[in-house]
């Protein structure tokens, strides 16, 4: 599957000094890649599909709030 290769690719790379618009750019490649996991896993119920969500919600909570600043 390739959406699945997409979100390990995104999970492996590099976080550091990423400047603002890098950090937006992987926070929307993030949900998009969660939201088409999510249509996958509705309909096959597989386990790995919901971890590899799972890791990438963190990344993008992560990132977002880098993004917002500290509050």
């Amino acid at each position: 599957m390739d959406l699945i290769e997409r979100a390990l690719e995104l999970e492996q790379r590099k976080m550091r000094s990423l400047s603002r618009s890098d950090r937006v750019l992987i926070s929307r490649e993030a949900k998009s890649l969660i939201l088409d996991l999510n249509q996958i896993y509705k309909r096959e119920k597989d386990q790995r599909i919901m971890d590899i969500m799972k890791r990438l919600t963190a990344i993008k909570r992560k990132v977002e709030k880098r993004l917002k600043g500290k509050l």
